[in-house]
């Protein structure tokens, strides 16, 4: 069975954020900073998906009713 390569990269970004959440708890204040930005990528990423699935959305569906206007 052929597993998707896209299935696992879905969790890359959740898993970003736990590595960041874990490592501002546990580390030093000094060392604190390092994993911000992994933690701002991770959100990022998320949002980008959110807002292009919805414009995706809303694309798929002005064709639909640009061919529904035709009949």
């Amino acid at each position: 069975m052929k597993i998707n390569r896209g299935f696992f990269l879905s969790f890359v970004a959740p898993f970003m954020i736990l590595i960041s959440a874990i490592g501002l708890i546990l580390r030093e204040n000094n060392k604190k900073i390092f994993y911000l930005p992994i933690g701002l990528m991770g959100i990022s990423i998320i949002l980008e998906k959110d807002l292009r699935r919805k414009l995706d959305r809303k694309n798929i569906l002005r064709k639909i009713k640009s061919y529904q206007k035709v009949k």
